[in-house]
């Protein structure tokens, strides 16, 4: 009687598994495939299964809630984490080197706010969402920059994070300023 092996992970799936997950471009494949497997779940019939789990609750908050609040946080930790390693010693040491990143930012949040503003003047209904196109989402801009891996020299690299944080942090700004109901001065100064 022929008694077979048992299956085993063969070396060559581990150590392909091991490359993937060491190439500069494992993150933004890996995102990219999320978001299109989203897209294409959200829009079949497993839409309603789809929204079901993520308004799960897990310990207090939905699954919605943990992605956008916790995974979100410790990502924004670490883009931070590189941004203040080049402010401190790296290519953004310097306020001439913040400039350029800084003025993009800002740019990049006026000139799709003032869009939006022009495409939806005269409709009040519609004129208060002016801040959502002023933010950039900086897990797909730095997503798609890591599918390009080496061939996007680091200062490139660094001035989109750069441009990409800062961009997010003046759409938080705007989101206190402009969207709240009551703004506690001495809370946030504390």
């Amino acid at each position: 009687m022929h008694n077979p092996t048992p299956r085993t992970e063969s070396p060559n799936a581990l150590a392909f598994i091991k490359r993937f997950f060491a190439a500069e471009a494992a993150g933004g494949l890996i995102l990219m495939a999320a978001a299109l497997g989203a897209l294409i779940v959200a829009n079949s019939p497993l839409a309603d299964s789809y929204f079901a789990a993520l308004h799960t609750v897990l310990a207090g908050m939905s699954v919605e809630h943990w992605i956008n609040d916790g995974l979100m946080a410790i990502f924004f930790m670490l883009v931070g984490l590189e941004i203040k390693r080049e402010m401190l010693a790296g290519q953004l040491a310097s306020w001439s080197q913040r400039a350029l990143p800084g003025f993009a930012a800002l740019g990049g949040m006026v000139v799709p706010a003032l869009i939006y503003v022009a495409f939806n003047w005269g409709q009040p209904d519609t004129l208060g969402g002016w801040a959502i196109p002023a933010a950039t989402d900086i897990a797909f801009a730095l997503g798609v920059l890591s599918l390009l891996g080496k061939r996007v020299p680091l200062s490139l690299k660094i001035f989109l994070s750069a441009l990409a944080i800062l961009d997010d942090l003046g759409a938080v700004l705007i989101i206190a300023l402009f969207y709240t109901s009551g703004l506690s001065i001495p809370m946030l100064l504390a």
